[in-house]
């Protein structure tokens, strides 16, 4: 899924995630499991991001953030 991460720029600065090339299959893998869809299942796993940002933008940043946090901690 990372191919689409151009499309969660805006999603990923107001999550605070900056993702590098050494970070992005971990962010990957991460949101993979925020949405529950098997990893490097990308078709899946954008159909659901677009539906979860789609029902609540705020809702789905606050999971990065909290992942992201309990990844670094």
């Amino acid at each position: 899924m990372t191919c689409h991460f151009r499309h969660l720029r805006e999603v990923f600065s107001k999550a605070g995630v900056k993702v590098t090339e050494e970070n992005k299959r971990e962010i990957d893998r991460m949101i993979h499991g925020i949405i529950g869809v098997e990893y490097k299942n990308c078709a899946l796993a954008w159909k659901e991001v677009k539906k979860r940002i789609a029902a609540g933008e705020e809702e789905f940043i606050a999971a990065l953030r909290a992942e992201r946090h309990q990844q670094t901690s």
